[in-house]
């Protein structure tokens, strides 16, 4: 396993997570999913440009984005680094967004995708990660507490079905 920057190395491998979400019927989540990957090298242009501030939608933050690549040159996960958190992104969002490849989860890969972007929020100068989930996502929740979340608050989120959960992971020391 080994967490990656976007690259069209992965092109094909991509677009397979993309579709499995889709043919899931799932929410494409992290929110990077949905960028529209027909021309891939202006996608993969646009993803690492993000974390450079360049061309940032509006109501984003500066942000990069990340693969998790299994032992077969496989992109089986996705995340997104949030660098600052808006009033926005500290109700729902929070720093960190993953997902992991449908036809994949079972297999650790959520917690190893986490842990690895907590290493590179660290990097940052992030010293307490925020992360939300839903709380019916019990399976999102134990990563997040596997990789020392604590549960600081719950509330309904207009426009979110269900209560979201709010953790803290401290990334001093």
């Amino acid at each position: 396993m080994k967490l990656v920057s976007p690259s069209v190395e992965y092109q094909d491998s991509y677009i397979k997570l993309v579709q499995d979400f889709t043919e899931s019927d799932e929410q494409l989540v992290p929110f990077t999913l949905n960028e529209d990957y027909t021309d891939f090298p202006t996608l993969i242009e646009r993803l690492n440009g993000y974390a450079l501030g360049h061309n940032i939608p509006e109501g984003f933050v500066p942000h990069k984005s990340f693969w998790l690549i299994d032992e077969n040159n496989n992109v089986v996960g996705t995340s997104n680094l949030r660098f600052e958190l808006t009033d926005s992104l500290k109700q729902i969002g929070g720093h960190i967004g993953y997902g992991v490849k449908p036809s994949e989860r079972g297999k650790g890969y959520a917690t190893t995708i986490l842990a690895e972007t907590l290493l590179e929020a660290k990097k940052q100068g992030i010293d307490k990660a925020l992360i939300t989930v839903n709380k019916t996502n019990t399976a999102s929740a134990n990563v997040i507490k596997k990789n020392g979340g604590v549960l600081d608050s719950e509330s309904f989120v207009e426009g979110v079905k269900g209560l979201v959960q709010r953790y803290w992971i401290n990334l001093e020391g």
